[in-house]
């Protein structure tokens, strides 16, 4: 299978293909006499999880880390610790960005029109 059919079936471009090939997510296919690359069912699949990953907010050196342990071949733990750790993470994300969103909210409310009068402490 060519290039253009993986990246079609798994939903990226060619560039992805080959961005992934440098960074060694994707095995380097093999080539046709004519120089073309030629990928496997299985690449599709890679490219697939790979995007997967993505979307659940793994970071490519994350999913690096899960394909060097198999975890996204085999049925053990591996994927699930990650997954918790990611879980945790993305959590105290939201609360950051919770804090970060009320204190915005509390800027609007109080009518601001400078950091200076923001950053004074208000009297009461």
């Amino acid at each position: 299978m060519r290039s253009g059919a993986v990246a079609a079936q798994a939903g990226v471009n060619v560039q992805t293909l080959r961005y992934y090939e440098r960074r060694g997510l994707l095995s380097e296919p093999n080539r046709s006499l004519g120089g073309h690359r030629e990928y496997s069912v299985a690449d599709v699949t890679v490219v697939r999880a790979i995007k997967a990953a993505q979307r659940l907010g793994f970071s490519l050196d994350e999913i690096e880390t899960l394909i060097r342990s198999g975890a996204h071949i085999h049925n053990d733990a591996t994927l699930q610790q990650h997954a918790r750790a990611k879980l945790i993470e993305i959590e105290e994300r939201m609360a950051d960005l919770a804090a970060v969103a009320s204190a915005l909210q509390s800027t609007i409310d109080a009518e601001c029109d400078n950091l200076v009068n923001c950053a004074a402490p208000r009297s009461v």
